[in-house]
């Protein structure tokens, strides 16, 4: 299958340290959440060298908790009505997650330049290039941390999450987090806020590219 040419994009500004993503979760509420103290986060960050994404694993948190506390323009974020089981979406089989609370995701990427390929096409890249694709929760988190990294025409699938059927087969739906434009089931007053929705497996879109990461650390 031909893969689309695109063009360069912006570059996403770096995140915060550890120790301040850490006070952000706090500030959030995250911790409570997930069932840890916040002197438990904040030692983990303190004993954690480098830098990365500050993770819960999904099943700590899962994304519908996570979904709410984004903001942008003062509007928080939500999950699309056609999306109820969005807590179902579950890392695939080749990723693996640390087994703890918290992680670090290491080396991540917008995935800009795959704009207007389909995940179909995306996933199979992405391994070739031994990188891991971002779970729907680690997404959220990223954009909790550093909002600038959801921009309009520049926002990103997460393929490493899927909802697998009754009889085991991948549902078609890939999640993805963007910007509401505010029309449809949306409402007018949620145009400019953060949206967790989701795409069809085989489609393109333009403004949509595939994060990912280089891996993760307990």
């Amino acid at each position: 299958m031909a893969v689309p040419e695109t063009s360069s994009q912006p570059a996403v500004p770096p995140l915060p340290s550890l120790a301040a993503q850490a006070e952000r979760l706090i500030e959030l509420g995250v911790h409570e959440l997930a069932g840890i103290t916040a002197d438990q986060l904040r030692a983990y960050t303190s004993a954690k060298d480098g830098a990365g994404l500050l993770a819960v694993h999904p099943d700590r948190v899962p994304a519908s908790a996570l979904a709410p506390l984004l903001r942008r323009d003062g509007k928080p974020g939500f999950v699309v009505t056609d999306m109820a089981d969005v807590d179902g979406f579950a890392p695939l089989d080749v990723i693996e997650v640390p087994d703890a609370p918290l992680y670090v995701v290491t080396g991540l990427d917008r995935g800009d330049h795959m704009s207007n390929w389909s995940p179909e096409e995306a996933l199979p890249a992405l391994t070739r290039d031994e990188r891991t694709p971002l779970l729907l929760g680690e997404g959220i988190h990223w954009v909790l941390q550093q909002p600038a990294a959801l921009e309009r025409n520049h926002c990103f699938m997460t393929v490493g999450s899927r909802l697998r059927k009754p009889n085991g087969t991948p549902d078609a739906r890939t999640p993805a987090i963007w910007i509401s434009n505010g029309t449809g089931r949306d409402g007018r007053e949620r145009r400019n806020a953060p949206k967790v929705g989701w795409c069809w497996w085989g489609n393109r879109h333009t403004w949509l590219g595939f994060a990912s990461a280089t891996g993760r650390t307990p």
